[in-house]
């Protein structure tokens, strides 16, 4: 795991959809399934956060 990332807790959907957001110190975020972190996808803190509030939603949990 990249110790520069600060992970927050893990968010698991129904079933066994679990992803958690991370940010390093220059303010970059990522995204992995949770137990993966270290292959994370990485894209703007904005552009992952409205991913994950449209999944928490119960509109995009497809994607995962």
């Amino acid at each position: 795991m990249n110790p520069e990332i600060t992970w927050e807790e893990p968010y698991c959907g129904q079933g066994n959809n679990c992803f958690r957001i991370g940010t390093d110190p220059t303010g970059n975020a990522y995204i992995a399934v949770a137990g993966q972190e270290d292959t994370p996808l990485t894209d703007t803190h904005e552009a992952l956060r409205a991913l994950i509030l449209e999944i928490k939603a119960g509109r995009a949990d497809h994607l995962l």
